[in-house]
């Protein structure tokens, strides 16, 4: 008997099928993401009831007779998504503002997003948060957060396509699109299946928060802001004043540990601190610290500076001793978002037991943010202080930051060794998983650690760096961040006079551009690396891969060729089996588009005879591919194989490719509808994926088969993104190669028509 999840599933798919439309565009007649459709039509999601009213209403049908399926369904169902919960701890000692914690409320649940802006450490960051923990029920998917830096000491804002990046992350999107663009539609579609409340902090302008805006659904967004963003369309501002004498006292009494009665002295403490939150607890910390002091006398002790953050601040740090002290003067060099205490401790170099003592008093005093559990972080004002007290009083400041980013280092180092990489024969012992969820953690402390190294000329780690990431880079592609970093260390590496190290990184950027798309920079690259390097064939079997895919996909396959069967001998020679199976197979690629059929087939099969596991995917692609015309049933046989091996390896590019090839051998076959279902479930696939390459090749492969079926629109609108992406990416040779494909759609179409 079926479960409930597989009769809704039966349903949907009779929706779909009464269509008469693709995935995409039912989902967008539905107003769904194709992901999430997709996930519906697989079972992998129990929609939710309105997608369910939605997808009726889309081929005119009554949802009604659905609902006791979707029911049983949601019952007994899929599992939901985990709930993310980024956000910073709630203050424990969060005081007044319920008329504003009302109104952001109230303007969350009509407008769905508000801006909070006021002067710096007036409480902006502790109303959103606690706001978002307070709201976390009606947000069942999660709350997200996310620093966009507008206002740190020592960092520029973060551009709109990172942040989309980061904010991609979060959601396991690990390969964002290129475009800035397409990463804002991204996110929009996968907020729009998703109930989820995003908090963007410490915004330097609308610009900077636009693209990030969710679009139609039931999340929601709490920005904050210095400034007041009154040019976001449908973002209402919420204005924070200073607290009120009350609510001010209030505070200062519950962080001074006590209920002061001399009210002339509070009032005067009141005013010193001009009613804003994080002065008031720095003051109250001095008190409860000093317990022989009255309130009078920290009165008085305030009024002897006149700014009120040099008071607060000043006498906070004046409680601490000369280690502590000299941890917070050193704290305003370090770089990166937030930090633990081996981070404190190297840059410091103090022993472990004193580190977390000096900590703890930091944070007492409220000089130290504990947003989780030993993970610390400074507020950008006092950030700021601490910058420049050691610009004033830390003669050796230079050389503890120098220490945190040789620390940063070689934590880097020892992580990614833990790894699995082609690059090393095998892995050190260590777990993976929490490999790279400490890169995941530490990534912007990495990149903001990188360009402290490079300001500072500290070309060792600059060099080193990058290479550390390697794996994690590899498996987030699309990483804004990348390009920059190797083209960093490669010029580092030809400083230190490392010609191989050299010649790797550049292969690296050669790899990173094409994978944007950009190939005929990454062919520079690999040109640059060729020269760099020293007489090491296993480097020069990889470029020669390389350089081969490279002119493959710029259209000279003769080129391609040479160089596919230059790498398959260095491979034979090193003695390296899965790169000779590589080398054959691409070999067999290029033959086949050559139209050299019976070569194509030796050479896949000797790639998969020579390879095993996934590295026989390619082999047996081309091979399926090459047999379609004259042995349909081995070539589906073969094409099923490797899509069998990508999905049991987790390999969603290489699932992506062999739907998509799927659907090129079932056209030749003649069976161009069943071939379209593939292409479609191929672009599904890549659809979260920084893949462009793939993107444009697959498009040239579904537009003839939509050809093939008569849906010359549909081919004409593939083929139309593809010269525009072109264009964007100088390729020639792709949009030559599109412009001919649409006048043979167009000649097409005329000749249907009669």
């Amino acid at each position: 008997m079926s479960s409930p999840q597989e009769r809704l599933v039966a349903q949907l798919a009779r929706i779909k099928e009464l269509s008469g439309l693709s995935l995409r565009a039912l989902a967008r007649e539905a107003g769904l993401s194709s992901s999430s459709l997709s996930r519906y039509l697989t079972g992998q999601l129990v929609p939710p009831w309105e997608a369910v009213v939605a997808l009726s209403r889309a081929v005119g049908r009554d949802p009604r007779p659905l609902r006791a399926a979707w029911a049983e369904a949601a019952k007994a169902g899929a599992a939901p998504a985990p709930r993310r919960n980024d956000l910073p701890a709630d203050l424990f000692d969060f005081t007044g503002r319920e008329a504003e914690s009302a109104l952001v409320e109230e303007l969350l649940g009509t407008a769905g997003a508000v801006a909070i802006d006021g002067m710096a450490g007036v409480g902006k960051t502790s109303l959103a948060v606690r706001v978002a923990h307070r709201l976390a029920p009606t947000y069942p998917d999660g709350g997200l957060y996310l620093d966009l830096h507008g206002f740190t000491p020592g960092q520029e804002p973060l551009p709109p396509h990172a942040a989309l990046g980061r904010l991609l992350g979060a959601l396991d999107v690990t390969h964002p699109p290129a475009g800035g663009a397409e990463r804002a539609a991204l996110w929009r579609s996968e907020l729009s299946r998703r109930r989820a409340l995003v908090v963007l902090d410490n915004a330097v302008d609308a610009d900077q928060v636009r693209p990030l805006l969710p679009g139609a659904g039931k999340s929601a967004v709490l920005l904050t802001s210095r400034h007041r963003l009154v040019s976001l369309d449908g973002v209402p501002p919420v204005s924070l004043e200073p607290l009120a004498d009350a609510d001010a006292a209030h505070l200062f009494g519950r962080a001074a540990g006590l209920a002061p009665t001399d009210e002339e002295a509070v009032g005067q403490v009141l005013r010193q601190c001009g009613g804003l939150p994080l002065a008031l607890r720095m003051a109250g910390a001095r008190l409860r610290h000093r317990p022989g002091w009255t309130v009078a006398v920290l009165a008085e002790r305030l009024g002897a500076t006149p700014n009120r953050f040099d008071s607060a601040f000043g006498m906070s740090l004046r409680q601490l001793d000369a280690v502590q002290r000299r941890m917070f003067r050193l704290l305003g060099v370090l770089p990166g978002a937030d930090f633990d205490a081996a981070v404190a401790g190297a840059l410091t170099d103090m022993p472990a037991d004193q580190v977390g003592t000096a900590l703890e008093e930091l944070v007492d005093a409220h000089l130290v943010q504990e947003p989780s559990p030993g993970r610390y972080r400074t507020h950008d004002l006092i950030r700021q202080y601490a910058a420049d007290l050691a610009a004033d009083e830390e003669p050796q400041a230079e050389a503890a930051l120098r220490r945190v980013l040789r620390h940063y280092l070689a934590q880097a180092v020892a992580h990614d060794q833990t790894l699995p990489s082609p690059h090393r024969k095998e892995p050190a012992p260590g777990d993976p998983a929490k490999a790279m969820a400490w890169f995941d953690h530490e990534y912007v402390n990495l990149v903001a650690g990188f360009d402290a190294a490079v300001r500072l000329g500290m070309d060792e780690v600059v060099a080193e760096l990058p290479q550390a990431m390697r794996v994690w880079f590899f498996r987030h592609r699309g990483t804004d961040d990348q390009a920059r970093l190797l083209e960093a260390a490669a010029a580092a590496a030809a400083r230190l006079g490392r010609d191989q190290q050299r010649a790797s990184l550049l292969a690296d950027l050669g790899y990173a551009r094409a994978a944007a798309g950009r190939v005929t920079e990454a062919l520079s690259a690999y040109e640059l690396a060729e020269q760099a390097g020293p007489d090491d064939d296993g480097l020069a079997a990889a470029l020669a891969l390389r350089i081969g895919l490279a002119r493959r996909d710029l259209g000279d396959l003769k080129a391609a060729q040479t160089q596919f069967r230059r790498a398959r001998e260095l491979f034979e020679k090193i003695g390296n089996h899965a790169g000779q199976a590589q080398a054959l197979a691409f070999d067999g690629w290029v033959a086949l588009h050559l139209g050299q059929h019976g070569e194509a087939v030796e050479l896949a099969r000797a790639s998969v005879a020579l390879a095993n596991g996934p590295a026989q995917i390619t082999g047996l692609v081309t091979l399926g591919v090459a047999l379609a015309s004259h042995d349909p049933a081995e070539s589906l046989r073969t094409l099923q194989d490797a899509l069998r091996l990508s999905e049991q390896n987790n390999l969603q590019h290489n699932q992506a490719w062999c739907h998509n090839y799927l659907g090129v051998a079932l056209r030749i076959m003649g069976s161009p509808e069943e071939a379209l279902e593939h292409h479609r479930r191929a672009f599904e696939l890549l659809e979260p994926l920084a893949e462009v390459q793939l993107e444009i090749d697959f498009r040239h492969t579904y537009a003839e088969t939509c050809r093939a079926t008569g849906r010359y629109d549909e081919a004409l609108a593939l083929l139309d993104r593809t010269i525009e992406v072109a264009r964007e990416l100088g390729r020639p040779h792709d949009e030559k190669r599109a412009r001919a494909a649409r006048e043979t759609v167009r000649a097409a179409r005329v000749d249907s028509t009669g």
